[in-house]
């Protein structure tokens, strides 16, 4: 399943097998999901809806604007399977609308995450996680919720690389 990254806690190791899951609408957030599995050698588990969003931005933004208000979970295709063995989680998502896709919504209804640690990541424009930390504590119950990182677009690998290394 998920492969372990050595992190130290208190002068002693342990090793902690880590999955990244991440939604991505244009692929800003695939490559940060990327860069933590890079960095803490975990392993990649990419959301993908049954149904895709319109290629038009605009459109995009309607469609999900519609889920996020309903409250819809779309069905997933790929990525909704168990967890596992995996201790360590990393959630990601574009920030839409003050919040995490919809895809990611499902992901958290359908896993279930209790006795896990949940570490969620953003990407965004300048909204930093909007309301995201909140929904993640509704939809976690049972499971360790960290304080996560949110970036803009253009992050540098090395303040990635500073935020990893500070857990």
């Amino acid at each position: 399943m998920a492969s372990g990254k050595t992190i130290l806690k208190n002068g002693g190791a342990t090793v902690l097998k880590t999955l990244v899951v991440f939604y991505s609408y244009s692929g800003i957030t695939r490559k940060l999901a990327e860069d933590i599995a890079l960095l803490t050698d975990g392993e990649l588990r990419e959301l993908k809806p049954q149904k895709p969003y319109s290629y038009s931005y605009n459109t995009a933004v309607k469609e999900v604007r519609g889920e996020i208000e309903r409250g819809y979970c779309p069905p997933l295709k790929e990525g909704a399977e168990p967890v596992g063995d995996a201790e360590l989680i990393f959630i990601g998502s574009p920030n839409w609308l003050h919040t995490f896709a919809p895809p990611v919504l499902s992901f958290l209804r359908a896993v279930n995450l209790s006795g896990k640690t949940v570490i969620p990541f953003c990407t965004h424009g300048g909204g930093g996680f909007g309301d995201m930390p909140e929904r993640y504590r509704k939809e976690c119950k049972g499971a360790r919720l960290r304080d996560g990182i949110a970036l803009k677009g253009d992050y540098s690998f090395e303040e990635l690389e500073a935020w990893i290394r500070s857990l």
